[in-house]
């Protein structure tokens, strides 16, 4: 299954009242894995900033000078995202302002709805935590996701981390820790601790086996405990069953 977790920046906050998208990020899950492929995009919006909106995200009318108009990246971004099921914190918001994008673009393409699914990870953040904060930082500090870096809102990295937050929301346990863990630490969706991004790209880990003479050693240290015990030892009795 192809997901792809998106988040947008915008001039501000009603897309009615003329705002416009000036910040477009996503990242692709496949099977619940993050594949490394990603999509980053700023977006001249030909128009203002409100001094609101710049104070959340830090994005000024002088860095978008030199930034594509929405007309010239929709098909990239279309291509990247069709097919996919999107997945996005507050959902209506996001989609609002793709939807009046292409429609100022006045050719007739679907809304977002018809060219892909989309799951909403608030909607189902309020299902499962009804009553309690559910923003995207509350998440983070329930599910021991890091964002430390969320000084400042940006598309790319609210994705990122919205894809950590999601798979630890809809996948139970994810990470494990070493230290001691009791049930009390642990969180309804993964094992308490600082849950940090890995990179898809990196060194898969080496698996040495046992040999045949280490695992001949360990029978005979198993069975000389098992013998120290008076034959009580519960795991070689099993070990024994299953042999």
């Amino acid at each position: 299954m192809r997901q792809i977790v998106l988040d947008t920046e915008t001039t501000g906050l009603d897309p009615s009242q003329g705002h416009r998208i000036i910040e477009i990020g996503c990242v692709e899950l496949v099977d619940r894995k993050l594949t490394g492929r990603h999509y980053h995009q700023y977006i001249n919006p030909d128009r203002e900033v409100e001094a609101g909106a710049i104070e959340v995200h830090g994005i000024t009318n002088d860095m978008l000078k030199d930034k594509p108009l929405f007309a010239q990246i929709a098909d990239e971004f279309l291509n990247f995202i069709r097919g996919a099921e999107l997945v996005i914190h507050n959902a209506p918001f996001d989609i609002g302002f793709l939807d009046a994008e292409f429609k100022y673009l006045a050719r007739n393409d679907p809304k977002m709805a018809d060219i892909c699914s989309v799951v909403d990870t608030l909607v189902m953040a309020r299902q499962k935590h009804p009553g309690q904060r559910n923003s995207l930082d509350a998440l983070c500090s329930r599910y021991y996701v890091d964002n430390s870096q969320r000084d400042l809102h940006g598309a790319l990295l609210d994705a990122e981390i919205l894809a950590d937050v999601y798979l630890l929301m809809t996948g139970g346990q994810t990470a494990l820790s070493l230290a001691g863990d009791d049930a009390s630490q642990q969180s309804e969706g993964g094992v308490a601790g600082e849950h940090r991004r890995v990179a898809s790209g990196r060194r898969q880990l080496r698996v040495i086996m046992a040999t045949s003479d280490e695992l001949s050693a360990h029978q005979t240290q198993l069975a000389e405990i098992d013998k120290s015990s008076g034959g009580n030892c519960v795991w070689q009795r099993q070990l024994n069953s299953e042999n």
